[in-house]
């Protein structure tokens, strides 16, 4: 198993799973699946179905070319696509359970994903993705050079840990919450702060506390922290998120 350290914005490093070279190439098989059959549909719909031959016969040879250009674009942008608004993932691979993530902690934006895109002509084009292969199984990180190159990787998300160490927590049955602004927050930004809390809180290190909690009210938007100390906070936090998300 091949873990992938990712350093937060709380420069704390995280491990995750990587996803394997497997599951990698079966999310392609399915991604690649639903784009022949959206060029099947196509060409079935209007070839034969509404026999546009004769609409391109009837035109120039450059608009005929733009309008089969702009069929096929589809096929050829897919996965730039629905990684860029589905973060990081495209089909194949939310139903493989895997992801693009910055390694850098960071938020992977169009930028990342259009190098990784890129990067596909060499990768999985060429030599029939044997170079895109060989690289994830020989670098520390599991990267094609895509990934390399954009400072990407891309992680399993399949529930394979303790629950103490995601953000679920146990709570009192008569548990009322405190900071109802918590539901801002979002699954990625509990577990972060959740793991954050505990490494900082079990090394001492009251500074990455104190920038935590400063970093909560911020994102939260505290106006007036009801608990003593940082540890208390961080935890009712925790506790509140809980509540909610457990309840909704």
């Amino acid at each position: 198993m091949t873990l992938i350290a990712i350093n937060t914005t709380q420069n704390v490093n995280i491990n995750f799973e990587a996803a394997s070279v497997g599951e990698r190439i079966l999310a392609y098989l399915v991604d690649f699946i639903i784009k022949v059959a959206y060029l099947a549909t196509m060409s079935l719909l209007l070839f034969k179905v509404f026999n546009f031959e004769r609409v391109l016969e009837k035109m120039d040879q450059w608009s005929a070319t733009a309008i089969i250009i702009g069929i096929y674009f589809p096929f050829f942008i897919y996965t730039l696509v629905l990684e860029s608004i589905m973060d990081g993932q495209t089909i194949g691979k939310r139903i493989l359970k895997i992801q693009v993530v910055k390694i850098d902690g960071y938020q992977a934006s169009l930028p990342d994903f259009l190098v990784r895109w890129l990067f596909r002509i060499v990768d999985i084009n060429l030599l029939s993705g044997i170079i895109g292969v060989i690289t994830i199984v020989s670098t520390k990180n599991s990267q094609r050079l895509g990934d390399i190159t954009a400072g990407t990787g891309v992680i399993s998300l399949k529930n394979k840990i303790g629950i103490d160490q995601t953000i679920l927590m146990d709570l009192e049955d008569a548990y009322q919450p405190t900071y109802l602004n918590v539901i801002r927050l979002s699954d990625n930004d509990a577990r972060i702060i959740k793991e954050t809390f505990e490494k900082a809180k079990k090394d001492k290190d009251y500074a990455t506390l104190i920038k935590l909690r400063q970093k909560v009210i911020e994102v939260v938007k505290i106006t007036e922290q009801k608990e003593s100390n940082d540890v208390e906070f961080l935890t009712t936090i925790l506790k509140d998120y809980n509540y909610f998300t457990q309840n909704m």
